[in-house]
């Protein structure tokens, strides 16, 4: 080592660097150069390149088996399962589940923002009846508070409105009031405000106090403070946790099947309890899956380029 240090002072007779790079300056990069002729000049990242080239010829052969014999097999039926992509029952399916995706997501951040602003309260009743929501609902399973919502008509009959005693001003039954439809957007609304509410709370908490302080010194009022200030400065953290919580909803929409809701899995399990083809239709449901995860991947890493354009160095 002690050679490398003495190979990284010296300036190698001959030796013509290229321009540095746009934002390298000029005494780093020549540092970096230096230190990788040492380093191959010692044998230093031999072993590692090495390691790298056999890791991915092992990785790559590995992916290349398993896609051979997933064409080869005949159980997965390919043929089948291109007969079904543009199913217009599949994609009937696929229209609901994009479009509960984005609703259950929006009702669950809007509402998020105020569970996860009564969290910051200082009001200790506010905060805790906050906290015993978020506690609540995360400690149950989705599975079971959509069960429970879609049977919440053998609790509560009927749902009325007026004084005590009193010839009731509204009144309509729970069943046809909630539907399954409605279970479904209830309860994974209902459970995704207890996520949501904690990623935002931890965005908002982000934000630097001294901030808020100067806004207060510049007479700003706490709406003000909370929309120009917290809020946008908040969003950077947000972001991702925002992208993840939606690819989320997307595959948790699938779990709504148990009410009978006709979304994408929904969908592929109609067909298949006709035709008893299972691994053709999971594949179909896969597919549109891994389709619209990615897209909505890629839509999150540019949401967080913009968001975070002014916190990378150039």
């Amino acid at each position: 080592m002690s050679e490398i240090n003495e190979s990284l002072v010296k300036i190698v007779p001959g030796h013509t660097t290229r321009p540095p790079d746009q934002g390298v300056s000029s005494s780093n990069f020549d540092t970096l150069q230096r230190i990788n002729q040492a380093e191959e000049k010692h044998g230093v990242r031999q072993a590692w390149r090495w390691r790298r080239h056999l890791s991915a010829i092992a990785v790559s052969a590995i992916l290349i088996i398993l896609i051979w014999q997933a064409a080869e097999n005949p159980a997965f039926d390919w043929p089948l399962v291109g007969h079904y992509l543009f199913d217009s029952q599949i994609l009937k399916g696929l229209w609901t589940t994009l479009w509960l995706t984005a609703l259950v997501t929006l009702l669950s951040v809007v509402f998020g923002v105020v569970v996860a602003l009564m969290r910051l309260s200082r009001n200790p009743v506010v905060s805790l009846f906050a906290w015993s929501y978020i506690w609540l609902f995360r400690a149950t399973p989705l599975l079971v508070q959509l069960l429970f919502w879609f049977n919440i008509g053998y609790l509560v009959p009927r749902l009325t409105l007026g004084w005590p005693g009193d010839t009731p001003w509204f009144s309509v039954s729970t069943n046809d009031l909630i539907s399954a439809i409605g279970a479904s957007i209830l309860g994974l609304t209902l459970h995704g405000m207890a996520y949501s509410a904690e990623f935002i709370r931890g965005g908002l908490l982000a934000v630097p106090q001294g901030q808020k302080e100067a806004a207060t010194m510049l007479g700003l009022s706490p709406s003000e403070i909370f929309i120009k200030i917290t809020l946008p400065q908040s969003l950077r953290t947000i972001i991702p946790a925002l992208g993840n919580f939606l690819i989320d909803n997307l595959k948790g929409t699938s779990i709504i099947s148990v009410v009978a809701v006709t979304e994408l899995l929904y969908s592929a399990q109609l067909i298949y309890n006709r035709n008893y083809k299972i691994i053709p239709l999971l594949l179909v449901a896969t597919f549109w899956y891994v389709v619209v995860t990615s897209v909505l991947s890629l839509l999150q890493h540019w949401s967080e380029r913009y968001y975070g354009r002014g916190y990378h160095r150039k």
